[in-house]
């Protein structure tokens, strides 16, 4: 009879309910299974046997064979401690015990051979070894334990209840005399033979107890494959019966507004990047799924004329659109351009926000529900019960990060059947994330800026070259240009000697004095109404200098600023200067970056600034990142548990990830219902995890 893995860890010989307590609250092990997934974080290995005259003078952990030839205690300020002498056939050490002594000298026999393990000290010249972990030469090697000794996650309360990493070991060991070792297999013999994967069986063994370094090589590849292998299985699953479940809105017409538009009005040329994603979008659109789509490109690749010419599509099958943006200046923003190409095409569009007058609301609620507002563009505003479209047959949603999953349903309710999704951001996600986090969403890229922009010069100046950089900013403000400079903090803050805003508004107006030049000055702290007195001042071009903290990273356009001076530029995260950067490089001049900081620089912040410089790609910037910082932030702090993964690391297993989507794809390509009977083992534990574990319990 197997063991069920679903059994309580309380009945697990050696556990027992204690134990079995803290195991659930410190690790989250509530059942065998729990705790056969329970990986080592590392291994040491003890396939290798030192000499004494091998030993070095650094603490790394050996082990050693040879006797002990005799005991001595010696006294100290507190207590004594026992010492033992130790011997191979190259030299002599000592073995220490500040506690434990009795039992020692009962249980230690001198002459016998022994294999210790432990970290050596050089001490009053020669080397010894405090509380070494000991056993007879003979008993060594009948243990279930490998010559690569696991080392498994713990707190520091289980280390203080006794809870040691030996006692871990024993338990697994446990765990795998009462189940003989025998796992049921979760991957289908073809993928095992095309991969070379070793049995699901082996693999644990392997893990947890490696033979050899090659076998925990490949166990954990396995494991890894795995792992990522059903979790891409389960989002691609999502996908395809979303899309066989929930029916859009066929578009079949393309029609005089699209048309219209694309021949006689369309600003400038699209870049291939930009046909490519229309042709999906419009294959989408054509469908009878629901579309379901992630846009994304840097800032400045044009996603805002592509998210117009779904819209198009949309009005020529006789629906209304809305695009829906975080903020209100964003908002805005995508109106005054947009409202401009809708005058040419006779359209009626409307914004709605939070300012928007009741008078004005009326209006827009009755030519919404009539059908005779065919565009709203808004912010969060649009959600509201009150808003009610005739027939929304698109949404757009940008920065959608900045919006939860209940908000967006909201726009789903908005309509008898569901509207078509575009999701757009300009935060670069680097690929090996969206597969995992987005992998539910078909995915569109524009990878090339619009022809004729000049790439941004971006450089890296430190605080000593400041007043050269001052006189780089008359230069360009005597050309007619403006100038963005930016600051992290308001206030100064104790702890931190940066310069912060107030101070640097001051030393600019000391620098550039009125009348000659004009400031604004822009943070988090005023009033909605005084931010954007500042801003149009700025955007109309009546100040020369805009004075920051990082509240206009996302969507102001000015054409005509050509320089961003970013302050204590270490302090700010790589997506965070990749964006601010791309608030200038928007009109035809040449722009420039200019990352300022001081000389006392971490290695991390050093990567980040030669990244800038090296590099305007936001993907490859995006990678760097990833690397840097981990997944869960990137995502920011509400996809914080963004992998909860086991085994795999998206960022450093990120090969295996695509392989584990590839064969996903394939198995599903040929079989969408694992029907056939070599995938019944697939069927079989996606059934089991989906009981037991969810995909969303890897993906927040």
């Amino acid at each position: 009879m197997s063991v069920n893995l679903q059994t309580p860890i309380d009945y697990l010989k050696g556990v027992g309910p204690n134990r079995a307590d803290l195991l659930r609250s410190e690790l989250g092990i509530h059942t065998y299974q729990d705790l056969i997934n329970l990986f080592p974080n590392r291994y040491i290995d003890r396939t290798r046997f030192y000499k004494v005259n091998e030993l070095q003078r650094n603490t790394a952990e050996v082990q050693i064979i040879g006797t002990i030839t005799g005991f001595r205690e010696i006294a100290q300020k507190r207590g004594k401690r026992l010492v033992a002498d130790f011997k191979d056939d190259t030299g002599m050490m000592e073995l220490v015990w500040f506690r434990g002594q009795k039992w020692i000298r009962e249980s230690l026999k001198v002459g016998k051979t022994y294999v210790i393990f432990g970290k050596t000290n050089w001490f009053s010249g020669k080397y010894s070894m405090p509380h070494p972990e000991i056993e007879l030469q003979s008993e060594h090697g009948n243990n279930l334990r490998s010559a690569m000794q696991p080392i498994y996650p713990s707190t520091e309360k289980l280390s203080n209840k006794g809870i040691t990493n030996k006692v871990a070991s024993k338990i697994m060991q446990q765990l795998f005399l009462e189940t003989k070792g025998r796992f049921v297999e979760t991957l289908p013999k073809t993928l095992k033979d095309d991969l070379k994967l070793i049995s699901k069986s082996d693999a644990l063994l392997n893990i947890h107890f490696p033979k050899t370094s090659e076998l925990l090589t490949r166990a954990q590849f396995r494991l890894k494959f795995e792992e990522l292998f059903y979790i891409q299985l389960q989002l691609i699953l999502k996908n395809l019966i979303h899309k066989s479940k929930i029916k859009g809105f066929p578009f079949e017409e393309v029609g005089t507004y699209f048309n219209t538009f694309f021949k006689d009005h369309l600003p400038f040329d699209l870049t291939n990047a930009q046909k490519r994603v229309i042709k999906e979008i419009r294959s989408d659109l054509g469908s009878n799924a629901q579309m379901n789509r992630l846009l994304q490109g840097d800032v400045g690749s044009g996603k805002t004329i592509v998210a117009f010419m779904s819209m198009l599509i949309g009005l020529d099958n006789g629906f209304q659109c809305c695009l829906m943006a975080p903020t209100e200046i964003l908002s805005v923003q995508h109106y005054n351009g947009l409202n401009e190409l809708c005058k040419l095409l006779k359209i009626n569009i409307s914004i709605l926000t939070g300012s928007t007058k009741t008078s004005e609301r009326k209006i827009i609620h009755e030519n919404l529900e009539n059908g005779q507002l065919q565009i709203l563009i808004g912010t969060h505003a649009l959600l509201e019960d009150k808003v009610k479209f005739k027939n929304l047959g698109i949404a757009v949603i940008d920065e959608q990060h900045r919006f939860g999953v209940a908000q967006r349903s909201k726009l789903w309710k908005k309509n008898t059947s569901p509207p078509h999704i575009l999701v757009m951001t300009a935060t670069p996600i680097p690929r090996t994330l969206a597969m995992s986090v987005y992998g539910d969403l078909d995915i569109s890229i524009i990878d090339e800026l619009p022809a004729g922009r000049k790439p941004i010069k971006t450089v890296h100046r430190y605080d000593n070259n400041r007043l050269k950089v001052f006189k780089f900013i008359r230069d360009e403000i005597t050309k007619g240009r403006q100038v963005y400079i930016v600051y992290p903090l308001i206030q100064e803050s104790e702890k931190m000697d940066y310069k912060d805003l107030m101070d640097g508004y001051e030393s600019i107006s000391r620098e550039f004095p009125m009348p000659d030049y004009q400031i604004s000055i822009v943070h988090g702290k005023m009033k909605p109404a005084d931010k954007d007195y500042e801003m149009q001042r700025f955007v109309k071009g009546e100040t020369n200098i805009m004075v920051a903290t990082t509240v206009i990273e996302v969507g102001v356009n000015v054409p005509n600023a050509s320089v961003m001076i970013i302050e204590s530029a270490e302090r700010f995260g790589l997506s965070q200067l990749h964006q601010l950067r791309g608030r200038v490089g928007r009109g035809a001049e040449q722009s420039y970056c200019i990352l300022m900081t001081s000389h006392k620089l971490s290695n991390d912040s050093k990567t980040r600034l030669e990244t800038m410089v090296r590099s305007s790609d936001g993907f490859e910037i995006a990678e760097v990142d990833l690397k840097l910082r981990g997944p869960g932030d990137i995502m920011g702090t509400q996809q914080s548990g963004v992998l909860n993964l086991r085994i795999a690391d998206i960022v450093k297993d990120k090969d295996i990830l695509q392989q584990a989507r590839y064969y996903a794809k394939q198995v599903l390509k040929i079989d969408p219902s694992l029907a056939s009977p070599e995938n019944n083992v697939i069927l079989e534990t996606y059934r089991q995890m989906s009981k037991y574990r969810n995909i969303w319990n890897y993906i927040s």
